[in-house]
């Protein structure tokens, strides 16, 4: 089997599992879905969402936010992971955007990339999301997939992983294939006690034959 095909056949596939894979953050406005994703860093999304919701609902504009008490943004936040690095990140973004663009996310990956807690993945999905620029962003769950579908090398680090899936998935998919890989990882080929006995990519995956190269 050629890569191409072994391409198609897995987001024919995925096609078939997830027709209307999304971004499960909610949000209104462009600096709520970049705070939301800078949150989601070792959480879950269901759990970004349930604080995003007081804690824009408190602080409904940038400047209320980034004037906002640290001690209140952690008490706000404080179920999710890091909180307390997370709570200075928000209020650096919210500093940064209202002194550099007014308060507007830009399409700008440069900018983007030297806010606080935003890297390549948020970026990469960010811009995805709002902008519907072409990227994949290769969080826990897309790495994953990649690796065990054989599209990238076990020993690939994720920026390795990102090239190796933009060669091989069409630029008109990345965004859809993303969302799809992470639904994938999230809700099928976990990480522990993956669905593998209902899986039609089985015969494609290196988890099922345990090949670790």
């Amino acid at each position: 089997m050629t890569t191409q095909e072994r391409v198609t056949e897995i987001l024919n596939y995925l096609d078939k599992l997830f027709p209307n894979a999304h971004c499960e953050l909610n949000y209104n406005k462009d600096y709520e879905l970049l705070i939301a994703i800078v949150l989601s860093a070792q959480t879950t999304d269901k759990r970004v969402n349930k604080v995003t919701k007081v804690l824009f609902q408190k602080y409904p504009n940038l400047t209320a936010l980034a004037e906002a008490p640290l001690e209140d943004i952690e008490q706000i936040i404080r179920e999710i992971g890091t909180f307390k690095k997370k709570s200075v990140f928000i209020k650096n973004i919210a500093t940064s955007l209202v002194k550099d663009y007014n308060g507007i996310v830009p399409n700008d990956r440069t900018y983007l990339e030297t806010l606080s807690g935003v890297g390549r993945k948020t970026t990469n999905v960010f811009l995805s999301e709002y902008y519907k620029v072409p990227a994949i962003a290769v969080d826990t769950h897309v790495e994953r997939v990649s690796k065990r579908l054989k599209l990238a090398p076990m020993k690939a680090n994720v920026t390795e992983v990102e090239q190796k899936l933009m060669k091989k998935i069409p630029k008109d998919k990345w965004i859809k294939t993303h969302h799809q890989f992470i639904f994938f990882g999230r809700y099928h080929c976990k990480a522990i006690s993956p669905n593998c006995q209902n899986c039609q990519l089985q015969h494609l995956c290196r988890y099922q034959k345990k090949d670790k190269s």
